[in-house]
């Protein structure tokens, strides 16, 4: 049924008094929109947006709860998104502006003013509408109140929370907000006639008798209230949909005006690939020259296609072997067949998720392609200083104010020497945003913007819809801790309760891990439908894959034949036994790689270094840079130390000898190649992840292009005390990763640890990756007699820690899935507000503390602020006003210089009370305006000309080389 705005009854059929209503107001014009033109608005909105912008994945759900079908769930939609504002024809509302309302009285619908309404914040108009709609049903259609909830709940919810019980309850006891007493008549009669007028509008009138008899399921629910809430969002906009300053608006082209305008791109409609895999493959991805199609890669393609319905896969697989390759081609034939419109991958980190959003578009320009235009975008908090991503963004010359007032996002300046992106790709303009840019196509982003699934926050529902239409990808599943598995499993109950296919990916995964995240996904039907053997599987690498309602399918696909033997040796925890033994191994050239497990620990490391090597052959890379440093990091270790064919290609060059000292950011999703590691020690999976920066690439034939010494792959374990009966961990690493891991990651590595080279017995990998890590995370003992005692109380604290964990996941955990008919009332009640990438909602599904972020410059002697000195491509050392808001150019160089505070200024609230307190105490009124978009309401934090500066006791220096080092003031 389509919506034709100009057959429709709006507004020909209307009284007066209905005609009266206002929705819409400019206080600066005087201008305002009647709530009959916001309703046909909104419902032609909701209208396009199922026909052409609304996944399929999304409308076939929806349509599979209701008895007519999508013919009926389009009608459904259309409909609730015309009622969703009726709770405005109420004098709570109505009251706000004296002049509408002194119209509205001289059509008979009396009511007090504003002033003596005191108790109207009772009444916020989507409760009212909800309670409204309700009382329509059962009264003119003879609805059960209990059938009514699912439905109206929609109108209760359309700002972002659905209510509670008890507000519904209170406010139904509220009459005098809902209809003046002693005009209810002429109140309940206008109410009557927009409802009776929006059914028949949308030809619902003749379906709600059978629609009563539905119970709506909570996914249902929750999707066609994020649909409302956009549909609202679009049609509140006064740029699309103009205010009339009579109110009255008669333009039968209104709707395609504004739907051109904001020309929404259609959804992904993927074309499932017959070709044989390797075909496959060699046309959607580089393959290197000469390059076949791996085992794993072949099988996951075999088993995507084998599978009855799209669902989950997990495809573990050791670390290079194409495994990201693997999961967007499986995404291709879950989408084909599922009717997703997009797909979402999320990563560890910031880093990893830039390091894959040129990944990501570089496939989807091989993608056939049937909808024109795609909207992308990165999401985390800092995609607007990724070039790449900014590029699209200009690409889209579109400029239309948003309503839903979500955060200051700035304008995109086209620049006439920026590259042009491809047409078919492009950051849409109104798709941009910590609400709405998870709604477009295709999102590259960290595994926060999926775990906020699971949050309760506002606006939960939009991000439901984000993923209810896309194909979602987990990338690095090991890398999670409890707290963080306990939003994930959540979060797959969801998917799975959607239809959403799921593909996640994992070098190192432990076998009951595997299961836990099949069993999420499966919910139900996970019950005695073979998931035990899911856990005994022991191939590797392997495949395992459920669909609806089905048992898992194991598939062990056989290995690539690629391998490394790794000779592993202790070594003492001492600075000059480390300088001493790279001596020795670099005597002939190479390059080392040297992972510490703390920031301080790569200091210490690197200062000593230096004094033995130099400084030019000894950097350093961790997560204590501004940020426009450590994307240079990453891109020069890559240039470096890539792979022979990357580096060349980026013009770069491999040096003789060098040492890299790194923390753990260089452990994954960087494809980096070291002829010597030596590392702390490490839980198993993220030690073994290590190891695959070792010899990662053939360098000639035998590593002979390697110095001879090196020419076996070799990983020094440090960062223990080894003299002690049972070796002991250095503090810092015990305090990241706990005892219990450490230890048991030593225990099943003790066979192979030598006390000095050439002794002991060598790892070959892959073929030990699956065997060590189901070991090590497993149940049975493990390491010599004498270390169980203290095994036995590590795991006890281990335990405890863990159900910690999950006890304070649950404080803002969405709840599971309910039985269909069970409405949303009180679905994200006890929530945090809002939730997006800040330190506050990333600190709700992480397991860390809040901490600080700044934005650094440079104060010189006489008082002039700079960007900092060394920053390149004219952009180090420019002069920023403080009189007025920087030019843009100015201020997005100052905001690529944030920078995160270590833990010592947020050990405690008073600590964190202090450095904000010392750091507002700095504040530039002119920085805090709205034309300082880039850094208005940002902490800045001033480096004098040596880069020093002090903060609450403790001195700090930031240098281009060592990032930001930290001790206290003497």
């Amino acid at each position: 049924m389509a919506f034709d705005d100009s057959a429709s009854p709006w507004p020909g059929r209307l009284s007066a008094a209905a005609r009266s209503v206002w929705a819409k107001h400019d206080r600066d014009t005087g201008d305002w929109l009647p709530l009959w033109r916001h309703m046909a608005d909104s419902a032609a909105v909701a209208g396009r947006l199922w026909d052409e912008w609304l996944p399929r994945q999304v409308r076939r759900l929806i349509a599979a709860a209701l008895p007519g079908g999508e013919d009926d769930a389009r009608r459904l939609a259309v409909w609730l998104a015309a009622t969703h504002d009726i709770g405005k024809a109420t004098p709570a509302f109505a009251c706000q502006v004296e002049e509408l309302a002194a119209a509205m009285r001289r059509t008979g619908l009396d009511m007090p003013l504003h002033k003596q309404m005191p108790d109207r914040k009772d009444a916020p108009h989507n409760l009212a509408g909800q309670i409204l709609l309700q009382q329509w049903l059962i009264e003119r259609h003879g609805w059960h109140k209990r059938k009514t909830l699912p439905w109206t709940i929609v109108a209760g919810g359309h700002h972002g929370v659905p209510p509670t019980h008890d507000e519904l309850r209170k406010l139904a006891q509220s009459r005098e907000l809902l209809c003046t007493s002693s005009y209810e008549d002429m109140w309940r009669g206008v109410q009557t006639e927009l409802l009776d007028t929006a059914a028949a509008a949308c030809g619902v009138t003749e379906r709600l008798g059978e629609w009563q008899h539905v119970d709506l399921p909570q996914p249902v629910q929750v999707l066609l209230t994020a649909l409302v809430i956009v549909a609202d969002w679009i049609a509140s906009n006064a740029d699309l949909f103009p205010y009339f300053p009579d109110g009255v608006a008669t333009d039968p082209e209104r709707i395609d005006t504004a739907w051109k305008q904001l020309d929404l791109p259609h959804p992904w409609q993927a074309v499932e690939p017959e070709e044989d895999p390797a075909t496959l493959f060699a046309t959607r991805f580089d393959l290197p020259k000469g390059a076949r199609i791996r085992p794993v890669q072949e099988e996951a393609v075999r088993l995507a296609r084998a599978l009855p319905a799209p669902g989950m896969m997990i495809i573990e697989a050791p670390m290079g072997e194409g495994k990201t390759e693997a999961a967007l081609a499986v995404t291709e034939i879950f989408a084909a067949r599922s009717g997703a419109g997009g797909c979402f991958i999320a990563l560890p980190t910031m880093a990893t998720g830039n390091a894959m959003f040129p990944r990501m578009l570089h496939w989807l320009k091989r993608l056939p392609n049937k909808a024109g235009t795609h909207s992308v975008f990165l999401a985390h908090s800092k995609a607007a200083l990724n070039e790449e991503y900014t590029t699209l963004a200009r690409q889209d010359n579109g400029r239309i104010t948003d309503v839903d007032r979500d955060g200051t996002e700035g304008e995109w300046q086209p620049r006439s020497d920026e590259r042009v992106a491809p047409a078919q790709l492009v950051a849409h303009h109104w798709l941009r945003g910590r609400k709405k840019g998870m709604l477009s196509s295709f999102v590259t982003g960290t595994i926060d913007q999926l775990l906020f699934t699971g949050l309760k926050s506002r606006h939960l529902a939009l991000r439901h819809l984000a993923m209810a239409g896309k194909v979602v990808v987990v990338d690095e599943a090991h890398a999670y801790d409890t707290y963080m598995n306990s939003y994930l499993d959540r979060v797959l109950s969801w998917l799975g309760a959607y239809g959403v296919p799921v593909v996640v990916l994992s070098a190192t995964l432990p076998a009951r891990r595997r299961r836990e995240l099949l069993e999420a996904y499966a919910g139900a039907a996970s019950i005695d439908s073979g998931f035990a053997e899911v856990e005994k599987a022991d191939g590797y690498p392997l495949l395992t894959a459920v669909a609806p309602g089905t048992a898992p399918r194991i598939v062990a696909p056989a290995a690539s034949g690629r391998g490394t033997t790794v000779w592993l040796e202790r070594i003492d925890d001492d600075l000059d036994t480390l300088a001493d033994r790279l001596e020795e191994e670099l005597a002939e050239g190479g390059c080392a790689l040297v992972v510490r497990n703390t920031v301080d620990r790569v200091h210490e490391a690197a200062a000593h270094l230096r004094q033995r090597f130099g400084n030019d052959q000894v950097s350093v890379a961790h997560a204590r840079f501004v940020d426009a440093d450590r994307v240079e990091n990453d891109t020069r270790l890559l240039e470096t130390f890539g792979s022979p064919d990357k580096v060349a290609q980026a013009g770069g060059s491999r040096p003789t000898k060098h040492i890299v000292v790194a923390s753990q950011v260089v452990e994954q999703s960087l494809d980096v190649d070291f002829d010597l590691l030596v590392s702390d020690l490490a839980p198993i999976d993220l030690l073994l992840q290590r190891m695959g920066r070792l010899h990662r690439h053939q360098r000639g034939k035998e590593q002979c292009e390697r110095p001879p010494r090196l020419r076996a792959a070799r990983c020094l374990i440090t960062g223990v005390d080894w003299t002690t009966r049972v070796p002991q961990p250095v503090k810092g690493s015990r305090t990241i990763y706990r005892d219990y891991p450490l230890l048991r990651s030593l225990a099943v590595l003790e066979p192979y640890l030598a006390e000095t080279a050439g002794q002991g017995q060598a790892i070959r990998l892959p073929d030990a990756i699956h065997p060590l890590v189901q070991a090590a995370y497993g149940s049975e003992t493990v390491g010599p007699a004498e270390w169980q005692e203290t095994l036995e109380k590590a795991r006890i604290a281990d335990d405890a820690h863990q159900a910690d964990q999950r006890g304070r996941a649950r404080d803002f955990l969405l709840g599971p899935v309910k039985k269909p008919g069970q409405p949303l009332t009180g679905w994200v009640n006890a929530g945090l507000g809002d939730a997006d990438d800040t330190r506050r909602g990333a600190a709700q599904v992480r397991d860390s503390q809040e901490t600080l972020e700044v934005l650094v410059v440079q104060r010189r002697a006489d008082g002039t602020l700079t960007t900092l000195p060394w920053l390149g491509k004219n952009r180090g050392g420019l002069k920023l006003p403080t009189d007025a808001a920087p030019p843009v150019r100015l201020a997005r160089i100052v905001a690529s210089s944030a920078l995160r505070l270590p833990y010592q200024f947020s050990s405690t609230a008073k600590v964190l009370d202090q450095v904000i307190a010392e750091l507002e105490a700095n504040c530039i009124p002119a920085w805090q305006t709205k034309e300082a978009y880039w850094l208005a309401g940002e902490l800045i934090l001033f480096l004098d000309e040596n880069c020093r500066s002090h903060l609450a006791g403790y001195e700090l220096r930031y240098t281009r080389a060592n990032g930001l080092e930290v001790h206290r003031d003497n």
